[in-house]
């Protein structure tokens, strides 16, 4: 028994933490973190249209016998629920890195891509993942990039006034993949500056913004309700049968 005991508690101490709620500078955040091989990205459904809503999404999991544990939309995008930049799922292309100029986040260069390969996930700025040439199992590109081997973005000012809900993802040295969105109505939400510096606390050298005031994440979520409209999703959808091994 005294064995099985120590068996159960090494393999709980195993599984990364779920949801966390962390306040900085007055700003409320939430957080998730993920290890790179449990987590998927979503655009188009069967019927070769983009998903667009969460419970949409979440209802064609069911139909694949999988659980929704976690959901994030996964960045910016054009009309039509079309992502702004490169869309990799499964290994596949589905829509091209954006080198382009332009206004607006996405365009505040250098913005960046989070990937995921064989090697793990990064966090990287476009031009970088040009270079590369990776392959991703699954990719997206956003804008700006918050931070790149610890630098906070150049254009990114301390006092700035522009303080708004946003989501975003990073990566720790040791690979885990850290999702973080500001709580939804709350008083004040944090600039850029700030949200790049959350994410450095949180042991992130690399981190990517995805979007900003449509932004939402669910965790062990029951029925969603109809949510925003949004372009590419993150999510971690395992088998159900599976569910007690995370």
């Amino acid at each position: 028994m005294r064995a099985l005991a120590l068996a159960l508690l090494i393999a709980s101490t195993c599984h990364l933490p779920a949801q966390q709620r962390v306040e900085r500078g007055g700003t409320v955040f939430f957080i998730y973190e993920a290890k790179p091989a449990e987590i998927d990205l979503f655009w188009k459904g069967p019927d070769d249209k983009p998903f667009g809503q969460f419970s949409k999404l979440q209802q064609h999991l069911r139909t694949e016998g999988r659980r929704v544990a976690f959901i994030m939309n996964a960045g910016i995008f054009e009309e039509g629920g079309v992502p702004s930049g490169l869309c990799v799922i499964d290994g596949k292309v589905l829509h091209p890195l954006n080198l382009s100029p332009g206004a607006g986040n996405f365009f505040l260069k250098p913005n960046g891509v989070f990937y995921i390969d064989s090697h793990g996930a990064r966090v990287v700025t476009s031009e970088e993942y040009a270079r590369l040439k990776p392959r991703a199992r699954l990719a997206i590109q956003s804008g700006p990039l918050l931070l790149r081997d610890g630098k906070v973005h150049p254009a990114f000012r301390a006092d700035s006034k522009n303080h708004l809900h946003r989501n975003g993802v990073g990566v720790r040295p040791d690979g885990t993949v850290v999702f973080a969105i500001t709580e939804f109505g709350q008083p004040r939400y944090a600039n850029l500056h700030e949200f790049a510096e959350f994410f450095r606390s949180q042991g992130c050298p690399d981190a990517l913004f995805l979007d900003g005031d449509i932004s939402r994440m669910f965790v062990n979520p029951g029925d969603i309700p109809p949510s925003n409209y949004f372009g590419a999703i993150f999510a971690i959808a395992p088998k159900i049968d599976s569910q007690a091994q995370r």
